[in-house]
Formats: structure tokens, sequence, C-alpha cells
């Protein structure tokens, strides 16, 4: 089959490799239909993830059709179509029992497996381990763009950002970085019932599309007035929560700034540096902190929201493009402000 394989920092191929086949029983062998490609798989290029190492085929998020089952698979059968999310659950151990598939010890103690420490989904096929705790059915009448994005960014945005932000009807909320899982918080703080979304950028662009497809009811530009006109919208009061979805120090900066006593600032980025915590400010505030990595525990409750038109996940895919395509999306993915793009959708 062909596949997008990491060849070391910088370089990558769309190579002819061996096909999957089954490993344990508890496998199946997905025909990728649909896939795309995450920031992280950009990260991965630059080298920032040493755990990937040369001969990996890259990629996380698909929708694909069952072709082949292990011998303890009995829910899936051939030609289900199925949604495969970043993260892989044995659902026995215990962080899996306690809600926390981010932290599966049967995979290594991080859920992400997938273009990580084993092979990933931008290719034409791949395996998938713990099938019957992983994969989810897709709805009857579901496009695949409807779901694609339900299986990493927008289950990021709704339990690092709303859920964990707490996030309730009537809250004034702050979105800090409008890229994708950004855009994903905002739609799923929408549904939470936020009265006042914050959309905080410094590309206009970006803003945007916040405020025409994703539920801003204000945007801010980035820089050194971000946090006087934050404070005007709220009346010197401060945000309920504030999301950090950047990764960086001076955004982390600015969100424990603008949250108001007994708010929450729930920390979605990945950071790749340290960040000062000015406790000396904020031990009087009443705030909380929080972080942590997907487990796609809400991702049936997201299907249900996509099958019945509640959120739109698919306004999101920018960019379209075939499999053989995939170095040219890319491409268009790693200069995403030239191209004004948001996510690439990348079929079979």
């Amino acid at each position: 089959m062909k596949a997008l394989v990491f060849g070391g920092p910088g370089q990558r191929s769309w190579d002819n490799v061996d096909d999957p086949g089954i490993t344990d029983p508890t496998d199946v062998i997905v025909k990728v239909d649909t896939t795309t490609i995450c920031g992280t798989d950009l990260h991965i290029l630059k080298g920032d993830v040493p755990a990937v190492t040369e001969g990996r085929i890259l990629g996380h998020e698909a929708v694909g059709t069952v072709v082949e089952t292990g011998a303890a698979v009995t829910s899936l059968k051939k030609d289900d179509r199925v949604l495969v999310p970043a993260i892989t659950s044995c659902g026995r151990c215990g962080p899996c029992k306690a809600g926390m598939a981010a932290h599966c010890e049967a995979v290594g103690g991080i859920g992400w497996i997938f273009g990580h420490l084993i092979d990933g989904v931008q290719a034409e096929y791949a395996r998938v381990p713990f099938a019957e705790t992983s994969v989810h059915l897709v709805p009857e009448g579901v496009s695949d763009e409807q779901v694609l994005f339900l299986a990493d960014i927008l289950p990021t945005g709704y339990e690092i950002g709303v859920q964990n932000g707490r996030v309730g009807p009537g809250d004034t909320i702050a979105v800090v970085g409008a890229g994708p899982v950004g855009l994903a918080a905002m739609m799923t703080a929408a549904i939470a019932g936020a009265g006042r979304i914050i959309a905080v950028d410094m590309a206009e662009s970006r803003l945007r599309h916040a405020a025409a497809s994703f539920g801003a009811t204000h945007t801010v530009v980035g820089g050194e007035n971000a946090e006087a006109e934050i404070m005007e919208i709220t009346g010197g009061a401060g945000v309920d929560v504030a999301m950090e979805a950047v990764g960086v120090p001076a955004t982390f900066d600015l969100c424990t700034r603008i949250v108001r006593a007994g708010g929450t600032v729930a920390n979605i980025g990945v950071h790749g540096a340290p960040t000062t915590l000015h406790l000396e400010e904020l031990w009087i505030k009443n705030i909380t902190i929080t972080t942590g990595l997907v487990s796609g525990n809400t991702i049936p409750t997201l299907l249900k929201l996509a099958r019945d038109g509640r959120i739109e996940a698919e306004k999101l895919g920018t960019h379209r493009f075939s499999l053989g395509d995939i170095e040219e999306a890319y491409n268009v993915f790693g200069a995403a402000g030239e191209h004004d793009a948001l996510k690439v959708v990348i079929q079979a």
C-alpha cells in the first residue's frame, strides 16, 4: 500500500510500504477513506517528538471502513464505517476505567499511539488495536467530513477547554488562540451555553472565521492592547473562563491576567517552553488552573450532535485533497497563514 512515511526531521515521503495485518485478536484493519493532518504532525517533522522514529507512518485521525477483524472482535464487522480517534483505549486498565484513556496503561501510558508509537492512518490501510473500545460507528446519513474532526480537535476543545473550564450557561469566556483547536473550543462552548465568547488571535483572518462560523461574539486582536480590550468588554471584571489554545508563555500569562476572581484558566495549548506562574498576584484571586490531554470520552456525545446538526465540525475543513496528493496537503497546512487554511481534508 501507499503511506506517508516519516524519514527523520524535515523528511517525509509518500511511499510503498507493507500492508498492515492483524497482530492481536482485538485488532481490526481499516481501509482509510478520509484523514487529515494535525499540528502535531508538523511538530514531528520538525523533530520535536523524539519518540517518533524513522519509518513511522504518520497520522492519528481518520474515518474508514472495516475490512478485517481479529478473532476476539464481536461488535464490529466487515464494511462497518468507523471513526478512528487519536486516542486508543483498552477499556480495562485503571486509567481507562477512571475515564482517562489518554493514559491507557495497555498502550504504554499514553493513549496517543497512532503516528507516534505505532504506524498511523495517513495511509491506504491501518491496523487499529483495541478496536472495540477505541473506534466509533459513524451514524447513518452523516458524511466523513461531518465527523472527521471529532477524532481529535473537537473533543480536545470540548474536554480540555469547555469541560475542564466548567463553562456554564451565560458565562463569558475568552479563547486565546483561534487556530483549529481554539475554534473547536468556541464551537463547543456555544453548545454548553456560553453567553459571550471572545476570540483572541494575532491573525485577523482567523478572527473572521471565529465570528462567522464558530460562535465568537467578540474578537480581539492579540498584542499589547488585548488585555485592556477584554477588560472593557467585561466591564473590568474579567472572564469566567480563559482558555489558552496557543502553547506559548505570553498567551498563558494573558489568560491569568484576564480571568476574574474565582474563574478558571483552562490550558489547551501544547507548551514547549517554561512559563512563569505569577503566584504573587494570583494567590488572592481564587482561580483554578486546569491542564490535560484529550481522552475522547465525549466523542459519543459529539457524534450525536453532528448527527442532529447541532455542531458543524466540517466548517473546519477549508482545503481538500486526494490521498495521493498528501504531500501537497502538507505544504498547504504547513503554511496555513498564507493559504487561510484551518484544516485539510484528505480523501482516498
